[in-house]
Parts: structure tokens; sequence; C-alpha cells
């Protein structure tokens, strides 16, 4: 894989624990710009290597992890978004639908305090126990390698795919389970996380986690289950 990190985000919005009937997708509009949110219902799931990935690295440690109900998502956020709510787009590859990119996790975290200052909403970072649940499916998960399938050309911009050496406009290829589109390939996904190689190591102190993949990445690094790292001392 060549080594270009083309970092953004995906946005969470967490459930109050007694929320009982929330509708299946939520819109939100700033300035003008609307994005879509889905709901991804809480349940216990086998985070880490699926059993019939022969492509696992020895960081997917396999275990039953608990999250709860949170709104994801349906596509990254777009540049549209972004300049909507920041002073500046630093993406290379320019597009009011294409995914934000070269950004810092520093920069995701202003991004998201402006928005939620904006909207009066809770947005975060996903956990990365949240991502991969989602990017699974959840509950509706069918058990694919990447997020919607198991070849990776029907879901994914990778290596395989693309054709033209940059990313691609969001929501264009084959959804997951849940409706969410480009979990796998396109471009990296930042998580709320510090880096761990295993749940009982200890954090790191500069690597965070970032998942899915990018278009310049091969295809396994854009499974559901690939863990990689950001170093938050680049610029």
């Amino acid at each position: 894989m060549r080594y270009t990190i083309f970092t953004l985000l995906l946005l969470v919005l967490p459930l109050s624990l007694k929320a009982q009937k929330v509708p299946v997708s939520h819109t939100f509009t700033v300035k003008g710009v609307q994005f879509k949110m889905n709901y991804v219902q809480g349940g216990t799931f086998l985070m880490g290597a699926l059993p019939n990935d022969t492509l696992a690295d020895a960081d997917e440690v396999r275990r039953q992890v608990r999250v709860y109900g949170y709104y994801i998502g349906e596509t990254e956020v777009t540049q549209e978004l972004w300049e909507a709510v920041m002073p500046k787009n630093r993406s290379k590859q320019k597009g009011a639908q294409m995914p934000v990119e070269y950004v810092t996790y520093e920069m995701c975290q202003e991004f998201i305090a402006r928005l939620n200052k904006m909207s009066g909403q809770h947005f975060r970072l996903p956990t990365e126990a949240e991502w991969e649940y989602a990017a699974k499916g959840g509950r509706k998960s069918k058990g694919y390698l990447y997020a919607g399938s198991n070849d990776p050309d029907e879901v994914a911009y990778t290596t395989s795919k693309d054709f033209d050496d940059h990313h691609k406009p969001v929501g264009q290829l084959k959804p997951n389970e849940l409706g969410l589109y480009d979990m796998s390939g396109n471009v990296w996904e930042f998580c709320a996380d510090w880096y761990q190689k295993t749940p009982d190591s200890k954090p790191s102190r500069y690597f965070h986690v970032i998942r899915g993949g990018c278009y310049d990445a091969d295809t396994r690094y854009c499974r559901v289950t690939n863990r990689f790292m950001y170093d938050e001392r680049r610029r």
C-alpha cells in the first residue's frame, strides 16, 4: 500500500438510554446543507476478525462488545458540509459531494465543536467499536468481509477499482445492510479511540485509530475489521 493517509470523519449522534421508538433516519440542515444520519440499533457483537477472514492481522482480536443505539452518518462528511461549518477546506480534490480529506484529528474536533454549536446537537466521532458494528451491518449483519459485500468492487473504491487516482463522490456504490456508504474504501475514517494493539494493551500516546481503507489502498486494508493508525503529529 502506498503510504498516503487521507483522513476524514464520520459523524455519530448518541441516543438517550431512555429512547424508546426512534426514526430509522434523521436529516439535519446546516446553512442550507443537508446531511442524513441512519439509526443503528444497539446490541452485543463479536468485534474483530471474521471466521472466514484469511487476511486478518494480529491486532484484530476477537471479543464480545456491547454498544448502545446511536445515529451515524449515511455517508462520509462531504466538502459541502465542511465548508458550511469551517472557514477553510484543505481537500486537494475539490467537489461539493466529495468527502473532505487532508484533515487532522484536531481539525475534525474543531469541526464537530462548531457543528454542535450551530445545530444544538451533540455530534462526535464514533468509537472504534461503534464504527465496526455499523460497518458490519449491526443487527442486520450478513457477515461480509467488506461493508456490504464480500466483493470489494461492489462497495469500495480501492486500488482494484480506482482508475484516476483520487477519491470519489460519496454514496455512489452499494450501501451496507444499514444503508451506509463507503465504509470500505474511498477515504480513511477517524475513530475517537487511541490505538491499542490488543484490548489489554496500553493506549498509544500519539496514534489515533483510523478505519475503512481508502482508494489507493489494497483491498485487504478495506475489510470491516482492518485497523490502522494515524500519527497526530503529522500535518
